[in-house]
């Protein structure tokens, strides 16, 4: 059963600031007070799900139950279809701690050139999830296509984005202005579901 998410205060419940900025972009102007766990200083939950929602999931009931405040999370990664949709809910663990993004792109070329891959394609995948205190919660995923670069371009963006160039252009997410990438991102897809179905 479906329910409003009505204004107020919004726990964002990730310790990446790229997705706060992100997510902050995206509620405040609807009139959501966006606060982040790392702000609240709660502690990040282990992650052992093996799907995107499953993962997103077990972030936010947490800080739902921690803080008595509607949460969302966000779980998102790369699916790379040489690498069999690697490195997929393990996109943060191929950037090891503390986290180093640059490597895990390095690591996924790395992969790519063992195999002599020819498709270069791959996709980014959101799952957005909210929890209620009261432990109603919603899931909603979005996706988007693309290719894979190398060496990485641009300097906006965080994570993979210099080596992803969405498909039907020929720059990379971190190439984008920020405005631009939001507009047609995979969280701004999982968004317009979440938008359409809670606001």
């Amino acid at each position: 059963m479906s329910r409003k998410l009505e204004p107020g205060r919004l726990v964002a419940a990730t310790h990446n600031k790229g997705k706060v900025v992100e997510l902050k972009d995206l509620f405040e102007p609807l009139g959501f007070e966006v606060v982040s766990a790392d702000q609240l200083q709660l502690d990040e939950p282990d992650e052992t799900e093996l799907t995107f929602e499953g993962n997103a999931l077990i972030k936010a009931r947490a800080a739902a139950q921690a803080t008595g405040a509607p949460a969302l999370s966000d779980d998102s990664g790369l699916e790379v279809t040489a690498l069999g949709g690697m490195p997929g809910v393990h996109t943060a663990i191929w950037a090891g701690e503390p986290r180093d993004f640059y490597k895990a792109m390095e690591k996924v070329e790395r992969e790519l050139q063992a195999i002599d891959a020819k498709d270069r394609s791959a996709k980014f995948v959101s799952c957005l999830a909210v929890a209620w205190p009261d432990g109603h919660e919603m899931t909603f995923r979005g996706e988007i296509l693309g290719d894979l670069t190398w060496p990485p371009r641009g300097e906006m963006g965080f994570g993979y984005d210099p080596v992803f160039v969405p498909l039907g252009h020929e720059v990379t997410f971190a190439e984008l202005k920020p405005a631009q990438k939001h507009a047609m991102s995979h969280r701004a897809v999982a968004f317009e579901k979440l938008k359409a179905a809670l606001l």
